[in-house]
């Protein structure tokens, strides 16, 4: 029985298979790169159509800069006021974001008045009650700025201080800052330091006494020299350093003339003085060992003498 085998050649019909999935491909991605490209565009005009070029509105006045603004669909906040000897009053000073900044539709935009040259007269609220100051600023057309405590004696919400000063010129913002008082009790009692650089270390703390404060002393030391592996030079059995008799202070902490209380833990710094020896270790001497000698040969110690008056 014979079998008859044929061969059919294929390869012709598997090329065209591979040209149709091909193209079939580069379809698929040319469709996809055009959606991509489609969606960018459409995120890009979306997002520019909803911007606008901010407007200049310097120098004008608020009703204009208001109109301006609300005509490029802005919205417009004043956020401080300024003296000025060059804007007039009631117009804008300064404006931000600049003109040509490009924003979204709705943005804040923050301006600055001009209340032109300054007219009112900074009032003095020096030892008046902090209730008493605020109004008597606020009767000169001006606003109350920080206000900042500091412990002192006496009653306590005193003004004992202001900036800008009273009856200044050539001020910039229409705002009085105030330093109030507060009970001292509270606060831990303060001093000015002393200057103890070139006393004694015993002079230095008889003065610190006075004030109730501690003072420690820094006084210098010479190491002792070392071998490379961290041994002390020299015998373990060699007689002790001479004492560092330390000299007059050279340097304090806290400085002359600052403020110090008893958390600041004041300190000094002592020069190296003279070298005082150490004192000599006693000296060891083994007593002479007994001599023995025979009962009969002992040496016995000689009678005292006594001295008798002649007799008349």
């Amino acid at each position: 029985m014979k079998i008859r085998v044929r061969y059919r050649d294929n390869r012709r019909e598997l090329k065209r298979g591979t040209v149709r999935w091909f193209g079939i491909s580069m379809t698929l991605l040319s469709m996809a790169a055009v959606a991509l490209l489609s969606a960018l565009l459409t995120v890009r005009i979306a997002i520019h159509a909803g911007e606008v070029e901010v407007p200049e509105v310097s120098g004008l006045t608020l009703d204009e800069a208001s109109d301006k603004t609300h005509d490029a669909a802005l919205n417009l906040t004043v956020e401080n006021r300024f003296y000025s000897t060059t804007v007039p009053a009631g117009r804008v000073l300064s404006q931000s974001p600049a003109p040509g900044t490009s924003v979204r539709k709705g943005w804040h935009m923050r301006i600055t008045e001009s209340m032109g040259p300054q007219r009112a007269t900074i009032p003095d609220t020096i030892g008046m009650d902090q209730r008493d100051a605020a109004a008597a600023i606020r009767r000169s057309s001006m606003d109350l700025g920080t206000v900042a405590h500091l412990p002192a004696p006496g009653p306590a919400d005193v003004v004992l201080g202001q900036t800008p000063p009273p009856n200044a010129e050539g001020v910039e913002k229409p705002e009085v800052s105030l330093l109030v008082s507060q009970p001292f009790a509270n606060a831990p009692r303060a001093y000015v330091m002393p200057n103890l650089v070139g006393l004694s270390f015993s002079t230095a703390r008889a003065r610190m006494k006075e004030m109730n404060l501690p003072l420690w002393a820094i006084v210098p030391q010479s190491a002792p020299p070392v071998t490379s592996d961290g041994a002390i030079v020299g015998d373990a059995a060699a007689p002790p350093a001479p004492t560092v008799i330390a000299g007059p202070i050279a340097s304090q902490v806290p400085i002359a003339g600052a403020r110090v209380t008893a958390t600041d833990n004041p300190h000094v710094t002592m020069t190296r003085g003279y070298s005082a020896p150490a004192p000599a270790a006693p000296a060891t001497t083994t007593p002479p060992a007994p001599t023995t000698l025979p009962p009969a040969t002992v040496a016995q110690p000689a009678a005292p003498i006594v001295r008798v008056p002649p007799a008349h």
